[in-house]
């Protein structure tokens, strides 16, 4: 018998928890359902589940020399999401385009170094 593998989150190191915490809750639109103690914390939105892990020494992700991208997620309406991450505040890198490949999709950051 195969055991069923399914996805549960991305896992994101963040040089600082409680100010990445706050802006998935209150610029990406998540809900926080972890304390926060022990490192981590849990951002939810929808069937997306983002697990935060306080790493305050880790490397920022474009400083590693690859792409710097940690998830890729598919939406109803690609425009009306940027359109509300814009309105929270939202650290855009750009803004939606219609790719090649077929995907309409823009770019969104968290912060940090």
């Amino acid at each position: 018998m195969t055991n069923n593998i399914t996805p549960f989150a991305f896992v994101l190191a963040v040089n600082n928890l409680d100010d990445t915490a706050g802006y998935f809750r209150d610029t990406l639109g998540f809900t926080l359902e972890w304390p926060g103690t022990n490192g981590w914390q849990l951002a939810v939105r929808g069937t997306v589940k983002v697990m935060l892990g306080h790493c305050p020494q880790a490397l920022a992700p474009a400083s590693l020399g690859d792409h710097s991208y940690f998830g890729y997620l598919h939406v109803d309406d690609v425009d009306a999401l940027y359109a509300e991450f814009t309105r929270r505040g939202a650290i855009i890198l750009q803004p939606p385009a219609s790719r090649p490949h077929g995907m309409r999709e823009f770019l969104v950051a968290t912060p940090g170094p």
